[in-house]
């Protein structure tokens, strides 16, 4: 795709990656993604802001054929997917400066084997002038490495925020505009990546809380001209608030553990909770922790494989305690045969989710009235303490 105008001293280039369906070998990326570039033309000198995944450098390159001189190369975050093509950039402008923040200097040394002489560390509010247009440099760390920054251009309204505020959506569209499904995409981006760091996110919020933009142009997806929809989202996703509602991560070898996740879910519906269940041997991963993203209670149902929880619950508790979710509450369901330390070996996987556990219900062999009695049991305790909310 050629380089397209946002006005006419800003440029975007970069790359649109319509098949790419699997991010950092974990992440599922059903709509593609896009490595978005940008191209500052100052009265005096000139800027690029970030580059493009190696995979597709030579896109990029083709966009710049007609640019004979780059004085400032920007880089926001030292991965790959915005760094990688760096080395690359540096050799067809050797002129150009690296500026970075001082961790991401080290970063992109080890990561990039860049020379430290070619890189120009910014401060926090730091602005470097382009002549008549000037970026400053916002200190952004924890979006979602410990370098980042954003960059705000203030002669032409336009913050720059590479990750923060991302989607990975493939789209030829250049604005989001009202499009709902952009907005769908940022939550999964958010929950998938960010949310781990969302306490760190609201400081972040508010260093550019003042800041006169009318445009945020991310280095995933389409560029936000109306931000406040955005905004307003993340402020809701990075609050303490939660709403009324279950998630229910679960697998079940034999039946008494789908038995009993169906019956829970039926209760807790009678009480007007909401629901949402995930059978993890097909389920989408970033589905289930967008799900997490605002939900007070995880009940985790398993079945005993060897004493412990199915490998597959195991999994995917240990990435929800590195998700971070602000969940409140949480319950161990599930069943075994003979012996288990399921509750255990979860409880132990789980450190970083400050939750209040109301119950473990592990029954042997299929679920009888009694256990069917205590999953009513803990629907009443959700629902308790749901209305305190």
């Amino acid at each position: 795709m050629k380089p397209r105008n946002i006005s006419d001293r800003v440029q975007w280039m970069g790359a649109i990656d319509w098949n790419r369906r699997l991010f950092d070998s974990l992440i599922p990326l059903p709509d593609g993604t896009s490595y978005n570039v940008y191209f500052v033309q100052g009265s005096e000198k000139t800027a690029l802001i970030d580059t493009v995944d190696p995979a597709k450098v030579d896109i990029l390159l083709e966009q710049l054929k007609d640019i004979p001189h780059i004085d400032y190369l920007i880089s926001h975050h030292a991965e790959q997917d915005h760094s990688g093509s760096i080395p690359v950039i540096l050799e067809k402008y050797p002129e150009a400066k690296l500026v970075c923040s001082q961790k991401a200097k080290e970063l992109l040394i080890d990561h990039l084997c860049v020379a430290g002489e070619r890189i120009k560390i910014v401060e926090d509010g730091e602005t470097l002038s382009l002549g008549d247009r000037n970026l400053t440099f916002i200190y952004t760390p924890w979006v979602h490495w410990p370098e980042t920054m954003v960059t705000y251009l203030k002669e032409e309204k336009i913050l720059f925020t590479c990750d923060f505020f991302g989607s990975h959506l493939a789209t030829s569209d250049l604005y989001a505009g009202d499009d709902p499904y952009v907005c769908e995409a940022a939550k999964r981006y958010y929950a998938e990546i960010m949310m781990p760091f969302h306490t760190i996110i609201r400081k972040n919020m508010e260093k550019i809380e003042n800041l006169d933009f009318e445009l945020i142009a991310p280095s995933h997806g389409p560029i936000y001209d109306k931000p406040q929809c955005i905004l307003d989202h993340y402020r809701d996703w990075i609050s303490d608030k939660v709403s009324n509602k279950v998630v229910i991560p679960y697998i079940s070898m034999h039946g008494s553990t789908e038995r009993m996740v169906d019956y829970l879910v039926s209760s807790l519906a009678e009480r007007g909770i909401k629901v949402e269940k995930f059978e993890l041997s097909s389920t989408d991963i970033g589905k289930l922790a967008m799900a997490l993203v605002d939900a007070a209670t995880i009940v985790i149902g398993t079945p005993t494989v060897h004493y412990g929880p199915h490998p597959v619950v195991f999994s995917v508790t240990q990435l929800a305690n590195a998700l971070k979710p602000k969940v409140k509450y949480a319950a161990i369901i599930g069943s075994y045969g003979w012996g288990t330390k399921a509750v255990e070996q979860i409880a132990g996987l789980i450190p970083n989710l400050k939750v209040e556990v109301l119950d473990t219900i592990m029954c042997k062999g299929f679920p009888r009235k009694e256990d069917l009695k205590a999953l009513d049991a803990l629907a009443d305790k959700i629902k308790e303490k749901h209305s305190q909310l």
